[in-house]
């Protein structure tokens, strides 16, 4: 009896055994959640002997189908974020999934499973396209937590490599239109070694597609879209087919409105506050004029640090030149004001009387104070100024009355100096009005 018991006991413990072994041999878990089923681990054997028989005998610095035709490259790509775009450095930062497919028949193998997907570790024991981005600054590819890299091998021999690049690209910005200005920035990229009678890039059909948008950081700048193109250049190595991914970018204007065509425009209308201040409150109009030049000034300086320093002007610049301009133009408006203002009369070369006296004064007599000094004014209407013979008040502004006819005024146009700020509270806004008409109008919709 106890010999049955023992021989029983062993029975079980070998089944048990041998159920853990079958368990743990010949099946693994799989993600149920992406319809896959349990799968023998067969096949990990079968993989490996797989590509233990494919590498045997391959070399990979051999490209496909050497010296019988090209090899023909498929290229997708998927934009993942854009930005920051540099102004000042004329360059622009991209983060995108690189892929590229082509076929090579040493790679064919006969087995039940249709796809094989590797890791970075098998990159670098098939051959791969020497694939460059022409414009490219600095590219890096992503490393955390592992290569950011993935190679699949179909059964036919088609090879799927993909990789991940942060790229940060030259983008040569045409800034005459600046801060209304558009652009196209371009991802160039070609074979280095192998010209086009060897291997040919191809864009597929939908090959381009971008990520959300929400988290690009194109903080100045709107994306309006893509485009891509392929052309053929011809170097001393040969003739190669060169890709162009290119993104299309308008600026906002929002930032620059507020911090510099606001304030410029709120400036040049402060110098117009002068016109209304009496010509004889020098102090006050000269502190107002010098104190809105230095304002543009700085105005200016801040506008030009956010661009390169290119030769052309830009639209920008145009503007600030102009605002400049008016606010000097105010501060000049008062210097001639003043300066016609103080000038002295003409001499007297005949009198009606020469004998005047306090005493003789008639009830029809007054008396007027220029300059501290007294002056009878009739006097004055005796006088017949040498202006009128042409003699003074030779300039194009006349500073009296009396000098409104005679000789000199042929062919000129009389100014009256003492209503300059009038004419200026006139001339001023309506000019700069009608700038702000032909910049905005020129530069947004022409």
């Amino acid at each position: 009896m106890p010999t049955k018991l023992l021989a029983a006991f062993l029975l079980l413990s070998v089944f048990q055994a041998c159920s853990r072994k079958i368990d743990e041999d010949e099946y693994e878990d799989l993600t149920v959640n992406q319809k896959w089923v349990l799968a023998p681990k067969l096949q990990d054997r079968d993989a490996t002997k797989i590509l233990n028989h494919l590498l045997k005998e391959y070399d990979k610095k051999l490209r496909p189908d050497i010296g019988m035709k090209p090899t023909m490259i498929d290229v997708d790509i998927y934009v993942n974020s854009i930005g920051p775009v540099s102004s000042i450095n004329m360059e622009y930062t991209i983060d995108i999934f690189f892929a590229q497919t082509w076929i090579d028949s040493r790679l064919r193998f006969n087995s039940t499973m249709k796809i094989i997907t590797l890791n970075s570790n098998m990159v670098g024991f098939i051959w791969i396209p020497d694939t460059i981005f022409r414009n490219s600054k600095t590219a890096d590819a992503h490393w955390i937590t592992t290569p950011n890299q993935l190679l699949r091998i179909w059964n036919d021999g088609k090879i799927l490599y993909t990789l991940r690049l942060t790229i940060i690209a030259e983008c040569q910005l045409q800034l005459q239109n600046f801060p209304m200005d558009e652009h196209s920035c371009p991802l160039i990229f070609s074979s280095y070694g192998y010209p086009k009678e060897e291997m040919v890039y191809k864009w597929r059909k939908n090959s381009v597609k971008t990520g959300n948008q929400k988290s690009w950081r194109l903080y100045q700048f709107d994306f309006l879209g893509l485009r891509n193109t392929t052309k053929i250049i011809e170097t001393t190595a040969g003739e190669y087919v060169v890709m162009t991914l290119y993104f299309d970018l308008s600026r906002r204007m929002g930032y620059f409105t507020i911090q510099t065509y606001i304030p410029c425009i709120l400036t040049v209308v402060l110098s117009w506050v002068s016109f209304w201040i009496k010509k004889d409150a020098t102090p006050a109009r000269t502190a107002l004029g010098i104190t809105t030049v230095l304002t543009m000034t700085t105005l200016s300086s801040i506008a030009r640090k956010s661009l390169p320093k290119v030769s052309y002007v830009t639209a920008m610049d145009l503007f600030v030149t102009v605002c400049f301009l008016f606010v000097f133009a105010a501060l000049m408006e008062y210097a001639a004001l003043n300066y016609y203002t103080c000038c002295k009369k003409p001499s007297c070369t005949r009198k009606k009387k020469t004998n005047y006296s306090v005493l003789n004064l008639g009830p029809a007599s007054s008396v007027i104070t220029i300059n501290n000094s007294m002056y009878w004014q009739d006097f004055e209407e005796a006088c017949v100024y040498e202006c009128l013979d042409g003699k003074d008040c030779q300039s194009f502004f006349c500073c009296y009355k009396e000098c409104k006819s005679g000789s000199w005024r042929k062919g000129r146009i009389h100014v009256d100096i003492l209503k300059l700020d009038t004419y200026s509270r006139v001339f001023f806004p309506t000019t700069f009005l009608l700038f702000n008409l032909v910049y905005w109008v020129g530069y947004l919709y022409l």
